[in-house]
């Protein structure tokens, strides 16, 4: 599993999420620039982050003021990606091992490929960030 070093600002982004919704936030990330907070969820704790409604989710936003995005984890490497690539619809992901760099290919459908790399290649960026944290993973190819 790769490095997880935490901010003490994005530990402190996790207490008021956990303590707002009552789900485990096992990883963070603050994107400053488009004043964005990315939290991975325990796996089957989605329901309970997101609350009623979407009651849990806007209270997050509202006491940190910013947008917020949950993506579920999974043990499984594969699935996990499936979980960060949404909402685009993803056709197949291969892990290939060469010179002891990982790398993930996923592919998507065809119409869907910007909406996975995001703009200005952000959603392969956070895509990469937590393979690599949570799985090992070098880099991200979408196909």
């Amino acid at each position: 599993m790769g490095e997880i070093r935490l901010t003490e600002e994005e530990m402190r982004y996790i207490s008021v999420f956990e303590g707002i919704t009552g789900a485990h936030a096992i990883d963070c990330f603050l994107d400053d620039e488009a004043r964005k907070v990315v939290f991975v969820v325990k796996d089957g704790e989605m329901g309970l982050a997101i609350g009623k409604g979407g009651a849990h989710i806007q209270k997050v936003r509202e006491v940190l003021g910013r947008h917020v995005e949950l993506v579920e984890f999974s043990e499984n490497a594969e699935q996990f990606a499936k979980n960060l690539i949404k909402p685009a619809t993803v056709r197949s992901v291969e892990f290939v091992e060469r010179d002891g760099k990982r790398t993930a290919y996923v592919e998507v459908k065809d119409d869907e490929k910007g909406l996975a790399i995001g703009k200005g290649g952000k959603n392969v960026l956070k895509t990469r960030l937590f393979l690599n944290r949570h799985h090992d993973v070098d880099n991200v190819v979408i196909e």
